[in-house]
């Protein structure tokens, strides 16, 4: 009988939800999610402001990936309301989290009623039950405060840090140390997941776990306001940098967009990341991994890992 491996994935919401929906699937994998809590856009900004919870957006997203089957309630989870008015723009699934965490007192209890009633295969953690902000230190000398305005920033990040300390929940720390596999990625480099890593205790638990075999899962495309200009090996550098150790393994896609969604990119800012692995000095997995698929919040088509490609390459991986 094959042993079962622990694997914790870190990131925030769409980027992780595409892995945790191909990694799902494999009997032989238990799979614990640790998701950031800086998001400030959208229905989770509005909450996270008006509540003074953490935002739920990136939560919801991966409770969402993990359910078992798309059943009625994973559907009311991700249901938005478009209609004018007070609810325009917010999903059930983060109204239901946000009363839950007023029911019970503190979001990560939230998640976990959540977990039950999605029935969800694994394990959504929020990385802390505290309210941060990540604050960017840019290289033309400005500094900038919150996700929202680090991602509309047209200057290059030189530094990223938190506003002020706080620590990861005890499960978040106890789950990474005893893990047979930490997946960082794929998500915003910045905003996803080395805002994970400046919590206190999770590049420390990292780094204490020298048994576990760590993958680091590049984005596709650049992103406005974070990666322009980025190629694999800034990716790599950054993430080794906050990590505090280098990654075992590096998965990247090799698959050309397009030609018409990739002009549409470069219209935005954006381009595909650039594989230089030459410079690079982990092993580099670099496979066709790309999907395109249509955004419900606009319409356009966008660039996303294929979750069972992606699924099974890292299986692979940590079986190696």
């Amino acid at each position: 009988m094959i042993e079962k491996l622990d694997v914790v994935a870190i990131g925030g919401g769409t980027g992780l939800s595409s892995l945790l929906r191909g990694m799902k699937i494999f009997d032989d994998i238990s799979i614990h999610a640790i998701v950031t809590i800086t998001d400030e856009g959208g229905s989770s900004g509005k909450i996270r402001e008006e509540l003074k919870i953490p935002p739920p957006g990136d939560v919801r997203n991966n409770l969402i990936a993990l359910a078992t089957d798309e059943t009625l309630l994973s559907k009311l989870f991700d249901f938005r309301f478009q209609t004018d008015g007070t609810l325009q723009g917010h999903n059930v699934g983060n109204i239901i989290l946000a009363a839950l965490t007023k029911i019970l007192g503190n979001f990560s209890d939230a998640v976990k009623e959540s977990s039950k009633i999605l029935a969800i295969k694994g394990e959504v953690l929020p990385v802390t039950n505290e309210l941060v902000r990540l604050v960017a230190k840019m290289e033309d000398g400005s500094e900038i405060i919150g996700e929202t305005e680090i991602v509309k920033s047209k200057s290059r990040i030189k530094e990223i840090q938190l506003s002020h300390e706080v620590e990861a929940l005890p499960e978040v720390i106890e789950t990474i140390k005893r893990a047979d596999g930490i997946i960082i990625g794929p998500g915003s480099l910045y905003t996803s997941l080395i805002s994970n890593l400046l919590i206190k205790g999770v590049k420390e638990s990292i780094i204490e776990n020298n048994r576990a075999i760590k993958i680091y899962i590049a984005n596709i495309m650049t992103q406005p306001g974070e990666t322009i200009g980025y190629a694999l090996s800034d990716h790599v550098n950054e993430i080794t940098k906050y990590m505090g150790c280098k990654v075992d393994y590096v998965i990247a896609n090799s698959q050309k967009l397009p030609d018409k969604d990739l002009e549409r990119y470069k219209s935005q800012g954006s381009e595909q990341v650039k594989l230089d692995v030459e410079r690079i000095d982990i092993p580099v997995f670099a496979e066709p991994l790309l999907k395109m698929e249509v955004d419900p919040r606009d319409g356009l088509r966008k660039a996303r890992h294929d979750s069972e490609k992606l699924g099974k390459l890292v299986k692979r991986l940590l079986r190696w």
